[in-house]
């Protein structure tokens, strides 16, 4: 596959695919979806006349819980080889794309971000090796694992407190290709009564089960499909939010996904 960076925006004509400039101000269309070599329409909008939306509509978001040990002693309070990764699902309709608010339900008490590094599935896989784990993927975006704590620890399993209507944002866009993967920066910034502060300062190099073994993991039990994103687990610093604050995570190379917080 090409080196490209890949959208979907809405636009005064609806919404599509497209590739987006390496500056990222321009977007030009595409045919169809981005799992095929892109057919360009010759129709084009500068990024700032159109909006992003999430850069694929997944069938399942599967993530990795617990995958930095740091982040496992701060919300669990226990070791990670007590409490070694685990694999939850998100529903695709807690998916939503850069700018758009994380809505906080009044039943979730305690809600807080996680900034993860996530992998963007190419074909349809099964049972695939740690070592051939880059033939499956199409490339890298940012995702935010949103969380209410409150739930994830009364209910005892993970899917109400993971799975709430948009908990889960994604973007801005989906690069193809790292030089780097194993080892990207991953900050997260909380703006909160206009003061701003980093929560999140870690790397991809601190991950417990690498990008591989991640898909192995899974694959061995779940097929997946294109389109469908894998979350890698969140690093430490991961704080609460409320109504009103913003959340953005970096990851360099990839790009920032930004959302405002309000109650829903």
């Amino acid at each position: 596959m090409m080196l490209m960076r890949f959208g979907r925006i809405a636009t005064p004509e609806g919404m599509c695919f497209c590739v987006i400039d390496d500056e990222g101000t321009t977007a030009k269309q595409i045919e169809g979806t981005p799992f095929t070599p892109p057919k360009y329409t010759g129709k084009e909008w500068p990024l700032s006349e159109v909006r992003l939306l999430a850069p694929m509509l997944p069938s399942k978001v599967v993530a990795i819980g617990r995958n930095y040990a740091d982040h496992v002693a701060e919300v669990f309070k226990k070791s990670a080889e007590t409490l070694p990764p685990t694999l939850f699902l998100k529903p695709p309709t807690a998916v939503v794309g850069p700018g758009a608010p994380i809505k906080i339900p009044e039943f979730a008490t305690r809600v807080e971000f996680e900034g993860e590094l996530a992998l963007v599935i190419a074909k349809p896989c099964k049972n695939v090796k740690a070592e051939d784990w880059r033939s499956v993927v199409l490339g890298y975006t940012v995702v935010n694992d949103v969380s209410s704590r409150d739930l994830q620890f009364s209910d005892g399993q993970w899917a109400r407190a993971k799975g709430i209507d948009t908990f889960c944002p994604l973007g801005p866009w989906i690069e193809t290709h790292l030089d780097n993967v194993d080892e990207l920066p991953i900050k997260a910034r909380l703006t909160h009564e206009g003061v701003t502060e980093v929560k999140q300062d870690s790397n991809s190099n601190q991950m417990i089960m690498n990008l591989g073994e991640i898909i192995e993991f899974i694959t061995a039990s779940i097929t997946l499909l294109p389109g469908d994103i894998i979350c890698t687990g969140s690093p430490a610093g991961t704080a609460e939010m409320v109504p009103g604050d913003f959340i953005e995570i970096e990851i360099p190379g990839v790009g920032k996904l930004g959302n405002p917080v309000e109650r829903a």
